[in-house]
């Protein structure tokens, strides 16, 4: 029994992904028309793949005993019950990430409604520079299913491949099986991962892509195939088409491949279609069209002032100091309103002026629960990685007289192999500025581990029943974490706070608990009451608001009608050329601007059709909208 024609598969289908999204965007055929002659073409393929040995899924029979044996112990069973309450959390729940509602999901349905990607005209910048990984994997789906309920399989399916992947990773760089069993298990219950996985986010789903690229790496060390190599590479090259901030960890990959630059050049035409194939779902296409439209190949410079680091050396530090803040704050942080109201008055002058200005604001927030909007790996995780961190430390003077681990990997490329994903962490550090590192390093995390676990005084420290009490602990806590999450509670959570609220009228935490719920309840959906006044056969709907503004509501239900953004400064004449007839108009967005709304509707020549308030997030608190109607 083996888990890699699972990830083989899993690749095969982000590689589709992705060929399929741009290819038929030049052709303008992204629909079911062009989908259907692509998917029969990539069956063709394959099978004559398959045939060359160019796609290897692997073989083997399944051993049922010792699947469950494996199985039935702590640390797996622990594993399941928690990927039972992900999935169940993502059947139950809509999305409700807030970068997928804002950018991620709308700016695959524009891609759709026009059949091609193209630059999008929107006050949100994200909607046009950012990877496209993850909405090629979503535009099948919100095509053929008219729905975003499903997205979340995308997390899901990578998610529980990160246990094998996890345990050949480590053990092929060196950590001894025994350290490298309960790893395997404990690392993805940090709370981005965790989280993530039931969600529509796009920080945790290439953790599995950067595992595979150097796993398949150092299975190329020991097998000498070129498939393994392609398959290497095939994975790095989505995990960058995924985030630009994963392109570092391109570092220790080349470390591994290099040197087996020759099992690439025994079969060159097979490599040649590969590292086509590679290039296309890499960031490049994404790098050119940003240097084509807005002159930068990561797009930084639209973007929010602090996202890119101007100093280097405060990045290096100042990231640091966000991720073991952020690592180590506790899942149930009451005292969050006062940290984030306080933090900033208890940092010496000397260090809080380089951040200000280096960092995006907020920086120093943190929150009362772990959301996927900003959580990392959790302390639970963080805390042992520390104790094994120093425990390798301390016995780093007797590590000389142990044997070393056999790889049949270089023992210089090994060496470099486990120090490169710490260049790159360093490298992160100094380009970005934004304030949720945790979360945005998801895929550097087990790359990262190895490093810290090798060496035969791991394989004491495993055994301490003290050490086994803190996973423990971490894990419980996990499961609180995931029960508790205000995106998909598994709890009764609105009926007993609202309970408790009129025991205890006044009291801030419950006040807002129940408010952060509420919101989260919502947010998949904030405005269907505008939407069901709209007119059925109406095919296109105006949308004026800020760059954090949702606009999902308007796009239901999927494929029948478009959203298109109107320029805050757009004159009468200029909204009926663009065929408007209704909008959807932020009144919070409006005068943040310094426009009166009375002054914009008798600009643009419309009347108000109907007046909401809504609370999308807690932070912002209840905001005016407006639905309208340009007269004729």
């Amino acid at each position: 029994m083996s888990f890699l024609p699972a990830v083989k598969i899993w690749i095969w289908v982000s590689v589709f992904a992705s060929l399929a999204g741009w290819l038929l965007s030049v052709v303008g055929y992204l629909n079911p028309i062009g989908y259907g002659g692509l998917a029969v073409a990539a069956a063709l393929l394959l099978f004559e793949a398959r045939g060359r040995g160019v796609v290897t899924l692997g073989r083997g029979p399944w051993r049922w005993r010792k699947v469950r044996r494996r199985l039935g112990r702590g640390f797996p069973l622990m594993f399941l019950a928690l990927a039972g309450l992900v999935f169940l959390g993502g059947v139950l729940y809509p999305p409700t990430n807030h970068t997928g509602l804002s950018y991620r999901v709308p700016r695959a349905l524009h891609w759709l409604s026009a059949q091609e990607w193209h630059w999008i005209y929107t006050v949100n910048p994200r909607m046009n520079t950012r990877a496209c990984g993850i909405e090629w994997l979503s535009a099948p789906l919100l095509l053929l299913t008219k729905s975003d309920r499903g997205l979340f399989l995308l997390n899901f399916f990578p998610f529980l491949l990160l246990p094998g992947l996890l345990f050949s990773l480590l053990t092929r760089l060196g950590v001894r099986a025994r350290v490298a069993w309960p790893w395997m298990w404990l690392l993805p219950t940090g709370y981005v991962f965790l989280l993530q996985a039931g969600s529509a986010g796009n920080d945790a789903y290439p953790v599995a892509y950067g595992i595979a690229a150097l796993d398949f790496a150092c299975r190329a060390w020991t097998s000498r195939r070129a498939s393994d190599l392609w398959h290497s590479l095939l994975a790095v090259a989505l995990l960058g088409g995924a985030k630009a901030s994963n392109l570092p960890l391109t570092l220790p990959w080349l470390v591994l491949v290099l040197p087996l630059w020759r099992l690439a050049r025994e079969k060159p035409l097979g490599t040649a279609r590969v590292a086509v194939l590679a290039i296309m779902v890499s960031f490049l296409p994404t790098a050119i069209l940003n240097i084509s439209n807005c002159g930068d190949w990561s797009g930084l410079h639209v973007e929010k002032v602090g996202m890119n680091m101007k100093n280097p050396f405060v990045g290096l530090w100042g990231n640091a100091l966000l991720l073991l803040v952020n690592n180590l704050c506790p899942p149930f942080f009451p005292l969050a309103g006062w940290w984030n109201h306080n933090a900033p008055g208890l940092l010496p002058d000397a260090l809080l002026r380089p951040l200000v200005a280096n960092f995006e604001d907020g920086f120093h927030f943190l929150w009362e629960l772990p959301t996927e909007d900003w959580a990392g790996i959790g302390p639970g995780v963080t805390v042992l990685i520390l104790i094994s961190a120093l425990w390798a430390g301390l016995a780093f003077r007797r590590r000389h007289r142990t044997p070393r681990p056999v790889t049949g990997i270089s023992p210089t490329v090994l060496r470099w192999a486990l120090i490169t994903p710490w260049v790159a962490l360093l490298a992160y550090g100094a380009k970005s500025g934004m304030v949720t590192p945790a979360r945005l390093i998801a895929p550097y995390y087990p790359l990262l581990l190895p490093l810290v676990l090798i060496g035969a005084e791991q394989s004491g420290l495993v055994r301490r029943r003290w050490w086994r009490g803190l996973a423990w602990a971490g894990v419980v806590a996990a499961f609180a974490v995931l029960i508790v999450t205000p995106a998909r509670p598994l709890w009764p959570a609105k009926t007993i706070l609202r309970k408790v609220h009129q025991a205890r009228p006044g009291n801030r935490l419950v006040e807002r608990a129940l408010a952060t719920y509420s919101v989260y309840a919502i947010r998949s959906d904030p405005l269907p009451d505008f939407r069901a006044l709209l007119p059925q056969d109406l095919k296109m709907v105006g949308f004026l608001g800020g760059p954090d503004d949702l606009d999902i509501s308007l796009w239901r239900p999927y494929g029948g009608r478009r959203v298109e953004t109107i320029s805050k400064d757009a004159t009468a004449e200029q909204i009926r050329l663009r065929k408007h007839q209704y909008a959807v108009v932020s009144g919070f967005f409006l005068a943040s601007e310094k426009i009166s709304f009375d002054d914009w509707l008798a600009r643009s020549r419309a009347e108000v059709v109907a007046t909401l308030t809504v609370t999308i997030t807690v932070s912002s608190g209840p905001q005016r909208w407006y639905l309208v109607r340009f007269k004729d």
